[in-house]
């Protein structure tokens, strides 16, 4: 039987789970976006395993409908926090694994507009 309040703990990245990649973005670009989203599944996490302690379990506030309410809740929180880099998890995570990309080539000089000859 499957517990329709218990906190998804899938950590699979996939276009349907929002790692779609963007058109035109760089390695570092692609980079700073899984730090994010690292760091909303950590958070998550980090509040799914806090959420495990109920002092009050069969009390008024305990309910099903209110499990899931704190869920969305903690997804949320976790979301804003990676996307804000209230924590920074996703910048340090970045860093770290920025010094593994491949250096990347120099932008292109935009071409000199052609000289203009008025004094003839």
């Amino acid at each position: 039987m499957i517990n329709a309040s218990a906190p998804s703990t899938s950590l699979i990245l996939s276009p349907e789970k929002g790692m779609d990649r963007t058109p035109g973005a760089t390695a570092r670009e692609e980079l700073a976006q899984a730090a994010k989203q690292f760091e909303a599944i950590f958070v998550r996490q980090m509040l799914a395993e806090a959420r495990k302690t109920h002092f009050d379990k069969d009390g008024i506030f305990s309910s099903a409908a209110l499990d899931t309410f704190r869920q969305m809740q903690d997804e949320r929180f976790a979301e804003i926090a990676a996307q804000t880099g209230t924590l920074g998890l996703a910048s340090v995570i970045e860093a770290q694994l920025a010094r593994h990309l491949p250096p990347e080539a120099p932008a292109e000089p935009a071409a000199a507009p052609p000289a203009t000859s008025g004094d003839r």
